[in-house]
């Protein structure tokens, strides 16, 4: 399925449950207790002397303090929130931000370096553009900065948008560890996906995802056509903090010429290389 046919759905999927039944019982921190090669993931660091795996994870003081990757206290976020985050209540807030994430972060699934810093907001902000774990984690760091509990949750899906190049050179259609960021509002923790900016969108002449404030806005499991689009194999649970550690480790077990342990970066365009198969299919 080429990338356009893909992106060619309906706004978002509006349920409470977003993801289908994971299936086994999860723990607290929403691991999959089935799979012992994703143990539990831990916050980097400690937060005010408690470490964030020990803390009550259903106290939303959790969720609104900043940590060493959303570095939601950082003047580069606290001012992208402030300039985006417009309304009055939270709910309008969390909307304003999520367009400002979607779209003045540009979609980039090349030019990943997996280093630390690299992972930190403000720094994602910085270079205004990221894949969608980075853009996750600027949307959990700008909902904090803005007094919205945030974290970021990941899981493994088949046939997440791509490019021809890029299936090629990760050599298959099955992308573990996709980003996306849960926000909790007026007493409900909901998915939003902030992934593919607007004008990506527009050169294939397709609707962006939506976010309500209300609902998950997650990819549809099948597009407007029937084919399938973009099916969850495995939900990891959503984090405090990002568990770069864990996300490394499976990003090179895997894609292991993607990401090469010497850390060497695979470039790319890929709104270049979307446009082109756009064009072709025209």
């Amino acid at each position: 399925m080429d990338f356009k046919t893909a992106l060619s759905c309906p706004c978002c999927i509006c349920s409470v449950g977003g993801f289908p039944s994971p299936g086994p019982k999860r723990d607290r921190q929403g691991s999959g207790m089935d799979n012992p090669s994703f143990p539990g993931g831990k916050a980097h660091g400690e937060i005010r002397g408690i470490p964030m795996e020990e803390r009550n994870p259903e106290d939303l003081r959790n969720y609104l303090q900043p940590t060493f990757y959303i570095d939601s206290d950082s003047p580069v976020v606290i001012d992208f929130a402030k300039t985006h985050a417009r309304g009055e209540t939270p709910r309008e807030k969390a909307i304003s931000l999520f367009r400002a994430v979607r779209d003045e972060i540009l979609y980039d699934p090349y030019n990943i370096r997996l280093a630390p810093a690299e992972f930190k907001a403000s720094v994602i902000i910085g270079k205004r553009k990221g894949y969608c774990v980075a853009k996750a984690i600027a949307l959990a760091a700008v909902a904090r900065a803005s007094g919205i509990p945030s974290r970021v949750g990941f899981a493994d899906v088949k046939n997440h948008l791509s490019t021809e190049r890029l299936r090629k050179l990760m050599k298959t259609d099955v992308f573990v560890f996709h980003g996306y960021a849960e926000l909790s509002l007026e007493g409900r923790w909901l998915k939003v996906t902030p992934t593919f900016n607007m004008s990506l969108c527009e050169k294939f002449g397709v609707r962006p995802l939506e976010f309500d404030g209300k609902s998950d806005c997650l990819f549809h499991e099948f597009d407007g056509q029937g084919n399938r689009h973009m099916q969850y194999l495995h939900d990891h649970g959503a984090f405090a903090d990002v568990p770069f550690e864990r996300i490394v480790s499976e990003l090179q077990r895997h894609y292991p010429e993607f990401f090469p342990k010497d850390g060497a970066i695979v470039r790319g365009d890929f709104a270049g290389e979307a446009a082109r198969e756009a064009d072709a299919d025209r």
